[in-house]
């Protein structure tokens, strides 16, 4: 099952997929993100609603994509959770995750531009993985984490680099309007299981900068939702990034940062393709 968010008639709504089109499921729950209706009717639901209805509409007939999940409470990003970019960066693997704090406006959907702020030229790609909470809980257990997913889904940690390095903290270069991809879909649970293996590529204008797989990665996905859930409750619809591989553009001789005309990437494998423009603000 995939799940997508979209805009049409000039409206918010989400759905999932089937072969026909689009089954309208925000409509059909009168709610207008994915992420309120993971927390009030839940993910299990939502899978039944798309089971047992025909499309409401074409895929052709959306006005554009969303952040899949562009209403989650909370996303938690995981950093330097590969070991060549933690190579890359002169730093030392750590003995917890890394974890900061991204907003949810700072997102934008599939085929929605990536900005370069007017601050900064220096906005550089991390694609990665993502997980959405489908059932919420605090203390999760390693063993249990695949129990609290809803899905994956493709990101692209957009990161304005000299404003992330101004002081020890962040959340500044992680937080500029639209650099925050999210999409295409959510693919769930039922197609995705707890040890499969997925490869993740970054492209940029066509090129490969980023490539490595989720066995690559230092704290895997149930250790970050455990840890995570260890000092704050999740709820469905929350969201975790996972980290991104070696190969960004500020540690590259000659650095290469984002800038107007360009396309970026984020292709994982059963996931999709997360295509952004860029443009300046």
């Amino acid at each position: 099952m995939k799940f997508i968010s979209f805009t049409h008639d000039d409206q918010a709504g989400f759905g999932a997929l089937v072969k026909e089109g689009v089954v309208d499921l925000g409509k059909r729950l009168k709610m207008a993100n994915l992420g309120q209706a993971l927390r009030e009717a839940g993910v299990d639901r939502l899978r039944d609603m798309a089971e047992n209805h025909g499309a409401d509409l074409g895929l052709d007939a959306i006005q554009g994509f969303r952040p899949v999940v562009a209403d989650p409470s909370k996303i938690f990003c995981a950093g330097l959770n590969y070991d060549e970019h933690v190579k890359e960066t002169n730093r030392q693997r750590t003995e917890r995750p890394t974890i900061f704090l991204r907003l949810a406006e700072s997102q934008i959907g599939h085929l929605q531009p990536m900005l370069v702020p007017k601050e900064s030229t220096r906005l550089d790609y991390e694609g990665e993985i993502a997980v959405v909470v489908g059932r919420g809980g605090r203390r999760i257990p390693e063993t249990k984490a695949h129990e609290h997913l809803a899905g994956y889904a493709c990101y692209n940690d957009g990161s304005v680099r000299d404003w992330q390095m101004h002081t020890s903290q962040w959340i500044p270069g992680k937080n500029f309007a639209a650099t925050g991809a999210f999409g295409p879909y959510l693919v769930d649970t039922t197609e995705i299981g707890e040890n499969d293996v997925l490869k993740i590529e970054t492209r940029l204008n066509g090129q490969v900068m980023q490539q490595a797989t989720t066995a690559m990665l230092i704290f895997s996905i149930p250790e970050l939702v455990s840890y995570v859930s260890s000092f704050i409750e999740l709820s469905p619809g929350d969201v975790i990034v996972t980290g991104t591989p070696g190969g960004v553009g500020a540690k590259r001789q000659p650095p290469v940062f984002m800038k107007a005309g360009d396309t970026v990437e984020v292709e994982v494998e059963r996931l999709g393709v997360l295509r952004n423009p860029i443009q300046a603000e």
